[in-house]
């Protein structure tokens, strides 16, 4: 919106937009959880109250009546079965309904099908597209150059339009446009927004004509009433008179991309659409584009208010003015020189254009989207002229000229030419009349003019003009069209004797169009006549003519043309080329006029050929907009053969060799793009939309008087030369063909002569015409039918395009056969286009294939295949071959299509043949799997409906009859069918070849990826909906099952394991699996090493997913018949892969899915569903399938945060949807692993092996129920397992004593699943169990289930006891409600189990409490573990369960003593079962690891008996389950750092492996035992044990805990703040913040002073402390830190209260605590259970004290890599002059005088002692410093010797004075009263012996 002041509408403006580019680029589902893995529940704060209450109770008493609860609803039909059949038969109906038919739809590759992308359709280049809204603006860009064209505006009022009418006579809807579209390719930071403003002429300089607009103000309207009447007057009388001219007068600017920049959207999702012309991305030009500018089609609209508007100067008017003016703008934000301003407002509306707005007009004003009603304001496009190339070709008809007037000179023109317009004409002759209204109208006006004046600057005799003059051009230019200038002098005042006419002529200029046949366009400089124009001016250059010039014919004009324009192509060499080629069509007379050169007719062929050759040589721009023309024109010269001046033309080999030079300097471009696979877009592009055939000749009459124009020969000699023309190949018309009349005998013996000796070429090009009439058939006919017959002759003779340029392509040298073989895919398409084409137009479709195309052209297919096959292993670009390589597959695919599929076939073989060498395996995979992956894939290999169809095979010894028939004989054995056998290859070639790779590389990904796409084409082809078809076509990949199961050991499905077990999972292997810390996805990893393991995770699961799929679809009585016959050694490793499939698939929502989902592009996915599914994607289509009715209405898995979905940017709705995939996923492929079991498990009774077979199905079915799986799956494999167990449970619970511990651990885990379903299903499950084993075993079964129990309670943080206790009573109903077992004693057994395993719970809730608090924690898992000391199976498996949660906290030592005392367990009832001397002998063996073991002994009363029914039957209580138990302690023990305990335990191990001679166990053992001690050498003293605090606990509120102490073991290194600080967040959460009280010192706490409503906490750091006879024994560190119980703290104290005072009062306070068990324990804190407290003296602190820096003196001395920095600050405070209560003092206190108590004499004495040796060890330190100081420390050591020998001089008289009494004889203190517990001073020793 334009603004001004109330006087602005006194004149009428018009305004302009010029956009300047300153700166130049450089160029260059509901989720409900399942167990394991439900959430955590809220954690609640514990009271202590709860201990408390266990002081009234037993471990094993119930609080809780399960007859209370109300049970869940149960299994319906539960025992309401006649037959084992017919149990089958429901749970298979079951299990089949609302399956989904599609696995590949839940689980869709990338690329299903191998799909060439389809390249745009051509269209007109658009960049970055922007529409501003203005009232009154021309706009234009500008990049020191223009980039767009002008657009302009009229926004006056209609008052002010109404003055101009006399001007104006009519307006165009086109002319009101106000908004416009402007395109910018390449943006930049530096592009201006400028508006041009300009009025009508009046008079006066344009000072003047804005001074009111500055002067006179909006306020003072009033008093300038009367001016503004005058200035309105005086602008309507200009208005009048001068309204059809100009002036310019104001202009403003803007940075548009700094309003884009700040309005810009953070889209990550926009892209820049310019496939064709923006440079590569990663090319340098493409990285010079700022990043910020690359969203110029993605910004919020904004709206721009310009406020500064500058005035117009006279003299600086021209663009380079201009840009002066914008680069000071950009500097300093204002011209620098000084220009005055306007006031006023100019207001755009600028945003982005994403769809061509209603009532838009193409620059040609042509309507885009016309819409009916005409009152609406029409949108212009406005046309850019990108700053860089454009690479798009000319794809619309499009000719325009755009005239620039630039400057005038009429400094010497003596007239008063001053204020001066040009009036621009575009003519067609010289008449007035021939002015043509071709320039496009500005606004509110006329669309087309013929005439235009350009803006007038006042009294300026040499003005420089801005305009843009825009013209429509004719399509076809004369010589007569030019330009026509015409210059007036334009009288602004009319003068009294002056007529109305206000203009005087002063000259004229012309300039023409069409020159030389050439549109002329550049920069000119043109003279100005100055009296009437001469005759016939316009055909000459304005040099020419003999007429009167201004200042003597000087270039006065300056101006600039330029052309857009899709006829003329401003390229010498193409225009030559077109030009010539024009002529050839017989479009010209001859001679030829090119430019300044005349051709005549006998040297159009050389010319020509020159043309074509130097095509190559065109700049890459034109040659790409004209780039469909040449190539339509290049094809024609190679199809069709040319008569010029009588001769045949040959130019089908340079002509080709021509589009090879094209195609190559294409893709060596690096502005062009090209797809994935190599081919260039422009390339692609035209092959796939714009190439048609060559049009055949016209009737051969016309073609007869086409060429006769061309020479002087007579018709009739052209006739018979064209005919003779035709019968050859255009490839050499050298070559005649065989004549047709008797006359030529002679020219037949030269020709058969001629050919002998000929090369290649003429030989095919001869074989090739044998198809000619013979003579005598010429001479029969009568001659009227002659000319008839020789026109069919012609006709049939003609080289097809297909042949032509097969042909070339073998007869190809050279450069030129390398670049064609190179980019082989432009040739190969087009040879396929061309076929198609060919085929289409004869309606060759009901023509059998193999007559479709002849058998040279065959040869010529056969040899190029032979060719490319060859080259691709010569290639030594890898890159480049497998281009090559996929467009011969491609070739080949499409030529299936076309040709007779046995001779494609045996292409086929060819290459196999060719391409064997083991380096180009993944090219012969690539290649394969775009052939398989044809639409007639199947027909090709499955169903051939009659032999005449099938395609002959390859193979001879087989005929193509037998592939045709897809049914099997009976008499073939099944498991035949399951190999890939040399019968099948020759049967099913494709596939067979397929599989033969998978088989024989199995290591090579894209063997699997190719059978992994064609499955899922397969899958999701409607044709192969039915379920008969399918079992055909999986029948087909029956042999990929065998190699699968062959090569499981490759697999890799560990992927994405994560968590690592606490327990080493291949150690837990060796004990034959671990029921309790089996963790799913680890069993695998110990079934197989991941070191041998050679494929990727994902191609895997893709093979996996492949075999699954032909188990699903397959017969299902062919299945069972082939696991009944299989071997039991493959039968395991079918089972074994199940295992693996199982959790290959499992349910995980984690990072992988997500990221897959984020990786696979809208695009792909649109490929995909185009290509396989016709517009509806796979996915779609699953979702459309299940509809309303999801069976996946719960399922397991871990909970996504908002942070993690919002880092992915993917809406809920996406998330959602790839979880429910992804869950359906799961659920279909665990249902085909169940289905698969089920056929196995009916084969049972007809197999040999059934025990073998049960276990292995059981194995997998409870490896299923360990993985996260959905309601669904889970529903039918309790069904499954519940049949089993009625089938087979004799077998189960006899033979399978290990998977019945397992199975009932799974179930009970089940039990407390929070969803209805699963735990009901559960429930049924494990009464079944109880029921069919009552008669067979129930007391294991019962010891199995309290385990399983005692496990789960003991070890899952997430089960909840409210579900468990549910799933107990529904048990409980059960039994109750089973009407056949009431008279039995089973009710009531299982009563009494379920009243048992309701204590344990009852015990075990209370740990859910302490969660938080780790010791709490393990002390009451301790008191459960003691509480079953006669239950070895249940303390084993809480000494487990305590193990691995020390494990989770990273406390290695404790879970390893848990592991030893576990083992020590074992070992008691192992020495009862067996008397082996390798054995350990009980418990008593273990103490040497540590003597709390001694506890494990088996001594009391009620110990049961090992060999009682049920009792240590677990697997651990063996002699492996002993070794692995001490072998995982060890390794925890390892991993704790202590590596002596390590020896001590394979001290125990290692007997046990020599009496097996188990010498792999020996050689593993005493290779980890080397590196223990290689450990203990390395790490001896660098490794930090266990930091020890003591903590007391005071007050009520601790119940129990009141004034018990205990001691901590916490982390090396562990502060008094860290542990402080946790047991007050904890215990705070506890009581409250006001109730916990931190005691902050060590003193003794009186209860007395402590408020009873407080709980206090005191903690002090306490240290290990040993006997002296102990330190005898503790040398190393190791030993200083295991094995202890005895720690010692220190309080100071004085006698007057304070703890701190001079030295001569200072007493110190020793206190020792002794523990019940010794550190390390099972548990981090052990109770104290005795205390002891003696004083020290201050004599005595004195003598510890020196006896501390005497050994620190020493030590520090005395290493073998001597500390400098640590020795020098051990002798400062030692020596130094400056030490406050130093050794000095010390001495000096009392050292000084002989003490007066005789008590104190040896104290006396001994410091004496001690200081006399500090002294010593000060003195060898003061040397040792002397050997490591620096020269720059040579003064320092001055300075310490001179301090010591001070401190010397000073001691030597305390030192040497001896007390006499000392010397008398000693009396012995008596030992008989020394305890073993207690230390006594020196000082009381003295006391009682006295």
């Amino acid at each position: 919106m334009l603004c001004f002041s109330p006087f602005a509408q006194s004149l009428t403006h018009f305004i302009t937009l010029t956009l300047f580019f300153l700166s130049t680029p450089n160029p260059n589902l509901t989720t409900t959880l399942t167990p394991p893995f439900l959430p955590l529940p809220q954690v609640k704060s514990p009271t202590m109250d709860g201990l408390n209450d266990d002081s009234g109770r037993t471990l094993t008493s119930s609080d809780f009546n399960l007859r209370c609860l109300t049970p869940d609803q149960r299994v319906e039909g539960l025992l309401a079965f006649s037959s084992h059949e017919e149990l089958d038969r429901f749970n298979q109906e079951a299990r089949q309904g609302n399956r989904h038919p599609e696995l590949f739809a839940l689980y869709p590759p990338e690329d299903a099908v191998e799909i060439r992308p389809i390249p745009d359709c051509p269209k007109e280049h658009a960049g970055d597209r922007i529409l501003v809204r203005c009232q009154a603006i021309k706009y234009v860009i500008h990049f020191h150059y223009t980039i767009s064209e002008n657009f302009y505006c009229d926004l006056n009022s209609e008052q002010f339009k109404n003055f101009l009418k006399p001007h104006v006579p009519h307006v165009d809807q086109s002319t009101l446009a106000r908004s416009a579209i402007f395109s910018i390719t390449y943006p930049a930071p530096d592009i201006y927004l400028v508006i041009k403003i300009e009025k009508v002429l009046q008079q006066g300089e344009i000072s003047d004509c804005a001074d009111p607009y500055m002067t006179l103000r909006e306020s003072d309207s009033a008093k300038n009433k009367d001016k503004l009447e005058k200035l309105r007057g005086q602008a309507e009388a200009f208005c009048q008179r001068l309204g059809r001219y100009r002036m310019p007068f104001a202009w403003a600017t803007v940075n548009i991309m700094e309003v884009i920049s700040t309005a810009a959207l953070d889209l990550k999702s926009s892209s820049i659409d310019r496939k064709g012309q923006l440079p590569r991305r990663n090319s340098e030009r493409y990285s010079t584009i700022d990043d910020q500018f690359c969203s110029v089609a993605a910004f919020k609209p904004a709206t721009i208010t310009i406020s500064t508007i500058f005035k117009q100067e006279g003299d600086r008017l021209s663009d380079e003015d201009l840009l002066k003016f914008l680069a000071d703008i950009k500097k300093t934000s204002a011209p620098q020189r000084r220009i005055k301003t306007i006031p006023g407002s100019i207001k755009l509306d600028m945003s982005p254009v994403h769809d061509t707005p209603p009532a838009c007009l193409s620059t040609e004003l042509i309507p885009l989207i016309p819409v009916a009603e005409k009152n609406i304001r029409p949108v212009k496009e406005v046309l850019e002229f990108p700053s860089n190339e454009v690479y798009v070709p000319h794809n619309i008809y499009r000719n325009l000229l755009y005239v620039y007037p630039q400057r005038l000179n009429f400094v010497n023109r003596l007239t008063s030419a001053r204020n001066i317009t040009i009036k621009m004409q575009f003519m067609s002759g010289e008449d007035p009349s021939c002015s043509l209204p071709v320039i496009f109208g500005k606004s509110n006006g006329s669309e087309f003019l013929q005439e235009v004046y350009t803006p007038v600057t006042y009294h300026n005799k040499s003005p420089d003009f801005y305009e843009e003059v825009k013209l429509a051009l004719p399509a076809r230019l004369t010589e007569r069209h030019h330009l026509l200038f015409t210059f007036y002098h334009i009288s602004c005042q009319q003068k009294q004797n002056q007529s109305g006419n206000c203009e005087t002529l002063i000259g004229y200029s012309w300039l023409p169009v069409w020159n030389n046949d050439r549109l002329q366009t550049g920069q000119f400089c043109l003279p100005i006549v100055l009296e009437r124009l001469p005759v016939n001016y316009s055909l000459h250059s304005p040099e020419v003519p003999p007429v009167k010039w201004m200042e003597s014919h000087k270039g006065l004009f300056n101006l600039e043309i330029q052309a857009v324009s899709s006829v003329h192509t401003q390229d010498n060499h193409l225009e030559r080329f077109f030009t010539l080629c024009h002529a050839l069509e017989g479009g010209a007379t001859f001679p030829l006029r090119v430019r300044e050169e005349k051709i005549p007719e006998n040297k159009l062929e050389h010319e020509l050929k020159l043309s074509i050759i130097s095509l190559s040589s065109s700049s890459l721009e034109p040659l790409v907009l004209f780039l469909h023309l040449v190539l339509d024109k290049l094809f024609t010269l190679i199809m069709q053969p040319m008569v010029i001046a009588g001769q045949t033309a040959n130019l089908a080999q340079i002509a080709f060799e021509s589009v090879v030079s094209i195609v190559n300097s294409l893709h060596n471009s690096q502005e062009l793009t090209r797809d994935q696979q190599g081919r260039n877009s422009l390339l692609a592009t035209y092959l796939y939309w714009v190439f048609r055939l060559p049009d055949p000749p016209r009737d051969i009459f016309d073609l007869f008087s086409r060429y006769s124009t061309m020479g002087r020969a007579t018709a009739a000699t052209v006739g018979s030369m064209l005919l003779q023309s035709r019968v050859r190949s255009s490839s050499n018309p050298d070559i005649p063909g065989p004549h047709t009349s008797a006359e030529d005998a002679e020219v037949k013996s030269i020709l058969s002569a001629k050919v002998q000796s000929s090369n290649r070429l003429n030989l095919e090009l001869l074989q090739r015409n044998s198809l000619m009439v013979t003579t005598t058939q010429a001479a029969a006919c009568p001659p009227t039918a002659r000319p008839c017959l020789t026109i069919v002759c012609v006709f049939s003779l003609l080289q097809q395009f297909h042949e032509e340029l097969a042909l070339q392509m073998v007869v190809s040298t050279g450069v030129c056969r390398e670049n064609a073989y190179k980019y082989a895919w432009f040739f190969f398409e087009l040879l396929v286009k061309s076929m198609a084409q060919h085929v289409s137009q004869l309606d060759k479709q009901s023509v059998p294939r193999r007559n479709r195309f002849s058998d040279r052209f065959k040869d010529d297919i056969t040899t190029i295949v032979s060719v490319v096959t060859a080259e691709i292993g010569t290639i030594l670009e890898v890159e480049q071959a497998e281009k090559v390589n996929i467009s011969l597959a491609f070739f080949l695919y499409d030529l299936l299509s076309l040709m007779d599929r046995g001779f494609v076939f045996q292409l086929v073989k060819n290459y196999s043949k060719c391409v064997s060498l083991p380096t180009l395996i993944s090219m012969r995979l690539e290649f394969l799997r775009i052939l398989c992956s044809h639409e007639h894939y199947l027909n090709l290999s499955l169903f051939f409906s009659s032999p005449a169809s099938a395609p002959a095979s390859p193979c001879p010894s087989i005929s193509s009859q037998s592939s045709g028939s897809c049914s099997f004989q009976e008499q073939q054995r099944i498991l035949g069918l399951f190999e890939l056998s040399q019968e099948f290859k020759q049967q099913h070639y494709l596939a067979g070849l397929l599989l033969t790779e998978l088989s024989a590389a199995l290591d090579m990904e894209k063997a699997i990826n190719a059978i992994y796409s064609l499955l899922c084409s397969h899958d999701l082809d409607h044709r192969c909906i039915k379920p008969e078809v399918r079992a055909k076509v999986a029948a087909l990949y029956l042999p990929l099952v065998g190699i699968i199961i062959d090569s499981t050991n490759y697999l890799d499905f560990t992927d994405d394991l994560e968590n690592v077990p606490p327990i080493n999972q291949s150690v837990a292997m060796a004990i034959a699996g671990n029921p309790f810390n089996t963790l799913g996805r680890n069993v695998l990893v110990s079934m197989h090493g991941k070191s041998i393991a050679t494929l990727a995770a994902d191609t895997s699961r893709h093979l996996l997913v492949c075999f699954l799929w032909v188990m699903k679809n397959a017969d299902r009585s062919l299945i069972q018949r082939w696991t009944i016959d299989m071997p039991p050694s493959q039968l395991n490793k079918l089972l074994e892969l199940l295992t693996i499939c199982v959790s290959c698939f499992e349910y995980r929502v984690s990072l992988l899915i997500y990221q897959l989902a984020l990786q696979k592009s809208q695009q792909a996915k649109l490929q995909l569903e185009e290509a396989l599914l016709r517009g509806m994607g796979a996915r779609g289509e699953m979702m459309k399938r299940v509809g309303g009715n999801v069976f996946l209405c719960t399922y397991a898995g871990k909970q996504l945060g908002i942070a993690f979905l919002a880092h992915l940017e993917l809406t809920k709705a996406e998330l959602d949807q790839e979880a429910l995939i992804s869950g359906n996923l799961a659920t279909e492929t665990n249902l085909i692993v169940l289905d698969l079991l089920e056929t196995i498990i009916q084969a049972v009774p007809l197999a040999e092996c059934k025990d073998s077979v049960i276990g292995g199905v059981l194995k997998v079915l409870l490896h299923s129920l360990t993985c996260n799986q959905s309601t669904t799956f889970l529903s039918h494999t309790f069904s499954t397992l519940r049949a089993v167990v009625v089938k087979f449970g004799d077998l189960l619970f006899e033979e399978e004593a290990e998977q019945c511990a397992d199975l009932c651990q799974k179930v009970l885990q089940y039990c407390s699943s929070p969803v209805d379903e699963n735990r009901s299903q559960a429930c049924a499950t494990l009464y079944l169990i109880m029921r069919y084993s009552y008669s067979n075993n129930f007391s294991r079964v019962k010891m199995q289930v309290t385990m399983s129990l005692a496990s789960l309670v003991g070890k899952s943080s997430d089960f909840q006891e409210e579900y468990l206790r549910r799933s107990l009573r529904t048990i409980l109903a059960y039994a109750e409600e089973d009407t056949e077992m009431q008279n039995t004693q089973l009710p009531s057994q299982v009563d009494e189990l379920l009243r048992n395993l309701n204590s344990i719970l009852s015990d075990t809730v209370k740990m859910r409490e302490f969660q938080e608090d780790p010791e709490m924690l393990m002390d009451l898992m301790y008191r459960i573990a003691k509480g079953y000391q006669t239950s070895p199976d249940l303390r084993l498996t809480w000494l487990q369960n305590m193990a691995e949660k020390h494990n989770n906290r990273k406390c290695y030592t404790e879970a390893a003593m848990c592991l030893v005392h576990a083992a020590a367990l074992v070992a008691e009832y192992l020495s009862m079962l067996e008397d082996h001397k390798y054995l350990p002998v009980g418990s008593v063996t273990f103490q040497n690891i540590s003597p709390n073991v001694l506890e494990e002994s088996a001594v009391s009363d009620d110990i049961l008996s090992p060999d009682e029914d049920g009792v240590c039957s677990g697997r651990y209580f063996t002699e492996n389950g002993l070794v692995g138990l001490l072998e995982q302690a060890a390794e925890l023990f390892s991993n704790g750092c202590l590596y002596e305990a390590v020896n001590e335990v394979y001290k125990i191990i290692i007997p046990i492996s020599e009496a097996h001679r188990d010498f792999r166990k020996l050689v593993s053992t005493h290779d980890k035992l080397h590196r223990a001690f290689d450990n203990i050498i390395q790490k001896g003293h660098k490794r930090m044990f266990g930091t020890y605090f003591r903590v007391g606990f005071y007050g009520a509120k601790f119940g129990d805990l009141d004034e018990r102490e205990f001691i901590y073991k916490e982390p090396g290194i562990t502060h008094l703040p860290e542990i402080s600080h946790r047991l007050e967040n904890f215990y705070s959460q506890c009581f409250g913040d006001d109730t916990l009280i931190m005691i902050k010192d060590s003193t003794p706490v009186d209860r007395k002073q402590l408020n009873h409503s407080k709980a206090y906490i005191q903690i002090t750091y306490v240290e290990p402390y040993f006997d002296d006879y102990e330190m005898k024994d503790r040398l190393t560190n190791f030993e200083k830190n295991f094995n202890l119980r005895r720690f010692m703290y220190t309080t100071p104290f004085t006698k007057s209260g304070r703890p701190r005072g001079e030295l001569h009062e200072q007493y110190k306070r020793k206190t020792i605590l002794t523990t019940m068990h010794a550190f390390p324990y099972v548990k981090t804190r052990i109770n104290v259970i005795q205390k002891e407290e003696f004083d020290l003296t201050p004599i005595e602190v004195a003598i510890e004290d020196m006896q501390k820096k005497t050994r620190e003196l020493a030590v520090a001395t005395h290493r073998e890599q001597p500390d400098a920095k640590m020795l020098q600050m051990l002798l400062q405070g030692s020596v130094g002059a400056t030490v406050n209560q130093g050794p000095l003092e010390v001495a000096q206190v009392f050292l000084n005088e002989i003490p007066a108590d005789p008590k104190l004499f040896r104290h006396h004495n001994k410091l004496r002692l001690c200081f006399k040796e500090f002294i010593m060890r000060c003195g060898e330190a003061v040397e040792k410093n002397k050997h490591l100081i620096t020269s720059d420390q040579k003064e320092y050591q001055q300075e310490l010797k001179k301090n010591y020998n001070r401190l010397r001089e000073s001691l030597r008289p305390m030192l040497e004075r001896k007390i006499p009494e000392l010397y008398k004889p000693i009396i012995r203190p008596r030992l008989e009263n020394r305890e073993s517990f207690k230390r006594l001073s020196f000082r009381r020793t003295q006391e009682e012996n006295s």
